[in-house]
């Protein structure tokens, strides 16, 4: 792919263009890519004029001789695209798109709310990167900060992240704030 094209998927991605309004009361669900074929897809549905989205983040990568600033997909191997039934084998027949995201075989459709929140996020001056999973009651490990290392279940409670860590000799816990930046899931 050229670097005139990459620009336009990325400039279209970033900053959705007119092929975002064709279907604009319809929903919106996430295409499975092959591996690394996020851009080259997002390319296609655009050609189509078919509602695509790729939230994109910039990341500096080093080699030996030279440093790069790249985008790269928020979510690897996702492209979000807003289709009805009738342009939905259109999607499935283009070059890398593996399957839509399914729920009880059936296409699991995105809210609206949570495509725009993305949008806002990835069209502002916010640095957005992507961040592991995080569910109440995962196990985490502390990553940074003088309790780097300690393990604990990660627990939400009004717009405030803590952990909570147990001593399982004594059988007490105690729960500290920390931000969500400053764990890591533990397999």
């Amino acid at each position: 792919m050229h670097t005139a094209e990459l620009e336009e998927v990325r400039d279209t991605a970033r900053f959705p263009g007119q092929c975002d309004l064709i279907y604009s009361d319809a929903p919106w669900y996430a295409a499975y890519t092959c591996p690394r074929h996020e851009k080259y897809v997002a390319k296609q549905l655009i050609k189509r004029q078919i509602g695509s989205f790729l939230p994109l983040y910039s990341s500096v990568r080093r080699w030996k001789d030279r440093r790069k600033r790249i985008d790269l997909p928020l979510f690897p191997g996702y492209v979000f695209v807003q289709m009805t039934e009738r342009n939905r084998l259109d999607i499935l027949r283009l070059p890398g798109v593996v399957q839509l995201v399914c729920f009880q075989g059936k296409p699991a459709a995105i809210a609206p709310a949570e495509i725009e929140a993305l949008r806002r996020g990835t069209t502002g001056s916010l640095v957005v990167q992507p961040h592991p999973y995080l569910k109440e009651g995962r196990k985490v490990r502390i990553i940074s900060g003088p309790m780097a290392g300690t393990e604990g279940i990660f627990v939400r409670r009004k717009h405030q992240t803590r952990l909570v860590v147990s001593i399982s000799l004594i059988q007490r816990s105690v729960a500290m704030e920390i931000d969500e930046d400053d764990v890591e899931p533990v397999s």
